[in-house]
């Protein structure tokens, strides 16, 4: 975990933590609407329903976030596809388990931002794939938290 996120935690009791949910990995970030800062803090192996909420349980409890973000992967076009049902699904079961709102967010080209982003500073993503789902449910975060602010 970062210094930033770190200190983030002790900022605001306003904290959101996102999701990008994919296939094999679901992507962690921390961010607070007060202070306006995202920044990833890992990544979850897809697994079964019970053992990926075993392993976001510890960090909605350290983070005691407000709300839950989850990115929905819609077709360039708006269109729903399977992803998305799946992603909404998995944001279903969040506010089941955790009883926190959770707010769906378009997430559309994150994954290829977050892929330049690491290409950019030197890093293949190939190489840093664990860092491409953190850094994907980053941006999500900071999209939404930069548009929360615009409102």
């Amino acid at each position: 975990m970062s210094a930033a996120a770190v200190a983030l935690s002790k900022i605001s009791g306003h904290t959101v933590l996102a999701f990008d949910f994919g296939e094999k990995y679901i992507g962690v970030a921390v961010g607070d609407t007060e202070t306006g800062l995202a920044n990833p803090l890992g990544m979850i192996a897809q697994a079964s329903r019970e053992k990926r909420l075993a392993e976001i349980g510890p960090i909605v409890r350290e983070w005691r976030p407000g709300r839950l973000l989850v990115g929905l992967p819609l077709a360039m076009d708006g269109a729903e596809r399977e992803m998305t049902r799946r992603a909404r699904r998995f944001a279903r079961q969040l506010e089941a388990r955790f009883r926190l709102p959770v707010e769906l967010a378009d997430e559309r080209l994150t994954s290829a931002a977050a892929r330049e982003t690491l290409r950019d500073s030197g890093r293949g993503a190939r190489e840093h794939k664990h860092e491409v789902h953190a850094l994907a449910a980053q941006i999500i975060l900071q999209s939404y938290l930069d548009e929360s602010a615009r409102r």
